[in-house]
């Protein structure tokens, strides 16, 4: 995945090819991972669907990873909660 293009094409759940674009990546110390969050820009209860996974920021490994604990869903959240709030600002 070449997280320099904000844009990049994927298969959803049910196999349809859609596009989606990354909103942003951060690498987290507790989990030692790297994550991307994105959109399709489809809403959902009037506001827009954003979607997270792990990546390999090495690009040996092409394809998105799920997100697997508790702690890492945490960790994005928090990310998230935090970014939300600066923008507020």
């Amino acid at each position: 995945m070449d997280t320099k293009n904000s844009m990049f094409t994927a298969k959803d759940k049910d196999g349809n090819s859609k596009e989606y674009e990354i909103i942003f990546t951060f690498d987290s110390e507790e989990t030692k991972k790297s994550y991307v969050v994105y959109t399709d820009h489809s809403l959902e209860k009037g506001k827009m669907k954003v979607y997270a996974n792990v990546y390999d920021k090495t690009g040996r490994i092409k394809e998105l990873m799920p997100i697997e604990t508790e702690e890492e869903w945490n960790t994005i959240e928090t990310f998230l909660s935090k970014l939300e709030s600066e923008i507020h600002e």
